[in-house]
């Protein structure tokens, strides 16, 4: 058996802040909240706030617009959002297969623009072993597109399984690359990457897992959210003086909701969704005791973004959604999918293709403001849970100092003892923004020092107690983060000295990371043809 410690980062997709059992919310995860028992929670920490940046900047180390993903998968012009992982980044699978690692991943990849054709944004080029999952940004569970083992294409065998879910799928592998390995490399450790498509749209979910949540959300997102609060401030996850954001202003009151059994049951789905998908972690945590690797495992889990806010409107954006996806015409069975939030038809069969929308993501987001593609904190707050029966000395702990993605690079290097290449394949390598958190989940801190985020001109700067954010097209925003996380009170006004002095480190960091205006972006692709793929 191998002394240096296996590893397994776990993603999941479009799921908001609070919505696991163990950080407040009504959805049944009991294996991750056994791992966050076991292991260290995080409160303060960050994604990029959209699917392809966050897997761009977890698997690299590196800020989106130094990688490529300076958005999505689309070309969207100059160097740096071409929607390619580029030359310039490594993989934690580079690396790591480099210090005799093996390397696996199933799930979602998501950072490559051309899913049709082998290419060298594809996952077996970009350092695994081993892939099994879909290339694309979103699929029918049931009957995914871009679904891919390794280099080949292999759609038709969920076309063929009359019982085939694609978490399921995702799970299955992950556990199946576990117990090869450790009969076929038993002197080697592995990498994991687990990316999950749940809960992202669209809704669709085993009834089963579906009928357990019957009930469940009958008091409405206005209640729910309050009594959310009340278990994140209970569990120490959030400061009690905070207040909570208001309801999205564009969403009614609960009581004054008049189809009621259709938005219950669009958030009995994607929490169906979850469900499964800690369904799924603990085959894979199972399958690490009876293999003997339970006790050498690190296991990170986190999310790609807050919760997902779009509404698929019928008939809008529906051809580009169905040719991103690939195989959402119709189902196995030759049926027409009904694509959209409808609220005559209730999601979670095949034959449906829907979200659940701004007011249920408000309640995933708790107590936060926006949503995903914002980089307000309901856009970039995310779990993270830190499991590792070998080393961690105060089970349960939770820690405040903040932290983002670039950071889990740079973790997995000091754990691991690999280090990062200055040059890889002949190529120069960008130097690495991450920092290594084995100090945190260690119970020390950090001197604070700056993160930034910055999606299609939404952007933000966090240093010490302040982050200066703001929504594009409007102005800076400035929030005390000690007294204010739940950014309700803007101090702009009061303390334009210190917006000064952020935006300016702001535009520094833009600058050396290839950043560029979001005035500019969309300037140059005035004219172009529309995107073809799908935005996700």
């Amino acid at each position: 058996m191998s002394t240096k410690p296996n590893i397994i980062v776990i993603l999941n997709d479009d799921m908001g802040y609070s919505d696991i059992g163990c950080y407040g919310g009504e959805i049944d995860t009991p294996n991750l909240n056994s791992l966050a028992e076991n292991g260290i929670r995080f409160a303060q920490f960050y994604n990029t706030a959209r699917c392809s940046p966050t897997r761009a900047s977890l698997l690299t180390g590196l800020h989106p617009h130094q990688t490529g993903i300076g958005i999505l998968v689309n070309d969207d012009g100059p160097e740096g959002y071409a929607g390619n992982l580029n030359g310039k980044c490594v993989t934690i699978a580079e690396v790591l297969r480099e210090n005799n690692y093996r390397t696996y991943m199933s799930g979602k990849w998501h950072v490559a623009t051309n899913t049709k054709t082998v290419n060298d944004t594809w996952p077996i080029q970009r350092g695994f072993d081993r892939f099994y999952g879909i290339l694309g940004g979103a699929a029918s569970y049931f009957h995914p597109g871009t679904l891919t083992r390794n280099n080949e294409n292999i759609e038709h065998e969920a076309e063929r399984d009359d019982q085939y879910y694609i978490t399921d799928a995702i799970s299955g592998h992950a556990a199946q690359f576990i117990k090869e390995h450790v009969k076929e490399h038993p002197d080697q450790p592995f990498f994991q990457y687990v990316a999950y498509t749940a809960p992202h749209w669209p809704l669709h979910a085993r009834e089963e897992d579906i009928a357990k949540y019957a009930g469940r959300f009958e008091k409405g997102w206005d209640r729910l959210r309050e009594e959310r609060l009340e278990r994140m401030i209970e569990k120490g996850l959030i400061d009690s003086s905070w207040k909570l954001t208001d309801r999205d202003s564009g969403q009614p009151k609960w009581d004054d909701v008049e189809d009621k059994a259709w938005q219950l049951r669009r958030m009995e789905v994607y929490a169906a969704q979850i469900d499964r998908m800690d369904q799924g972690i603990g085959t894979i945590l199972q399958t690490l005791k009876e293999t003997g690797q339970w006790e050498n495992t690190i296991i990170f889990f986190l999310a790609d973004n807050g919760g997902c806010a779009e509404e698929l409107a019928p008939g809008a954006g529906e051809a580009r959604i169905r040719r991103g996806i690939g195989r959402g015409e119709r189902t196995k069975n030759n049926e027409l999918v009904a694509f959209g939030n409808r609220n005559d038809i209730l999601p979670g069969a095949e034959n449906t293709y829907q979200s659940y929308g701004v007011a249920w993501a408000n309640l995933s987001n708790t107590p936060f403001r926006l949503y995903k593609h914002w980089v307000h904190e309901g856009g970039i707050a995310t779990p993270l849970i830190v499991h590792w029966p070998e080393s961690i000395t105060d089970p349960g702990a939770i820690r405040h100092t903040p932290g983002q993605l670039t950071d889990i690079m740079a973790t997995i290097l000091e754990i691991s003892g690999a280090s990062y290449p200055a040059t890889y394949k002949g190529r120069p390598i960008l130097p690495l923004e991450g920092k290594s958190l084995i100090n945190i989940i260690e119970g020390n801190t950090w001197p604070s020092r700056p993160l930034f985020w910055e999606h299609e001109g939404n952007a933000a700067v966090r240093l010490g107690q302040w982050k200066l954010v703001k929504k594009y097209p409007g102005a800076w925003e400035l929030y005390d983060m000690e007294t204010d996380r739940t950014e309700t009170n803007d101090l702009a006004g009061v303390h334009p000295g210190k917006v000064a002095e952020l935006s300016k480190e702001y535009d520094k960091w833009a600058d050396r990371c290839g950043v560029i205006p979001r005035d500019k972006i969309l300037a140059l692709k005035k004219g172009r043809p529309s995107d073809r793929k799908v935005n996700s």
